[in-house]
């Protein structure tokens, strides 16, 4: 598969997550795609794309057979899908796990538990850790690597491979926020998931973000209808 830019890792990543939780608005427009890559939930890093520039990828991956452009009947609006499951061979579990990776930067098994809820329902660590494996050790070529825990860290993470290789000095590291792990508490469940306010302020900032995206994709809509 080709090497991939950052821009195209963050276009492909955003439309297979809005393929998986927002399908009634999916596949995207020009503008819907733009706002999905710019979006402060569920990034890192936080970008400022311009239309030229997520144009731009969207035309190479639409060469690398990784994206189809296609404009319904009575529509004037080319809109994107992804073509991601199909080209590289793998699952829906496989696909949630790497779209954490190409859309959050590397992350922890539990991490990627968490922030793959809303695409898959992974019932242990142990689930994401084999789909991990799978993806690390494919036929093909590897989509995920396992990196080298640091000195300061208390778990490993994964990166995807998309981009080529991964050395430790590239990969991003880890903000105190996204690594720091909460107090232990005795018998609590070992997956150490985020607590309940945690998890309503990670909805709300999803939804703002699904938001944003159907303003636009009703703007778009209002400026073909008038």
């Amino acid at each position: 598969m080709e090497v991939l830019t950052d821009v195209d890792v963050r276009v492909l990543g955003s439309l297979i997550e809005k393929e998986i939780t927002t399908p009634d608005n999916y596949p995207l427009s020009l503008n819907a795609l733009v706002n999905a890559c710019n979006q402060s939930s569920n990034r890192d890093p936080v970008v400022q794309y311009d239309e030229p520039t997520v144009k731009a990828a969207v035309d190479r991956l639409r060469r690398y057979s990784l994206v189809r452009s296609m404009q319904r009947s009575g529509e004037r609006v080319m809109k994107y899908m992804h073509l991601a499951g199909e080209a590289m061979e793998i699952d829906r579990a496989q696909l949630a796990v790497l779209d954490v990776l190409m859309l959050r930067g590397p992350r922890t098994l539990g991490e990627i538990r968490t922030q793959a809820g809303r695409m898959y329902d992974f019932q242990s660590l142990g689930d994401v850790e084999a789909t991990l494996d799978g993806l690390a050790t494919r036929a093909l070529e590897p989509l995920v690597t396992k990196l080298p825990r640091q000195p300061g860290q208390k778990e490993a993470r994964y990166a995807h491979l998309l981009s080529g290789e991964v050395s430790v000095e590239t990969a991003p590291a880890p903000t105190i926020e996204r690594d720091r792990e909460p107090d232990r508490v005795p018998d609590r469940v070992p997956d150490r998931e985020p607590d309940r306010v945690e998890r309503l302020e990670r909805t709300v900032e999803e939804l703002r973000g699904e938001l944003a995206v159907l303003r636009s994709e009703i703007a778009e809509l209002k400026r073909v209808f008038e």
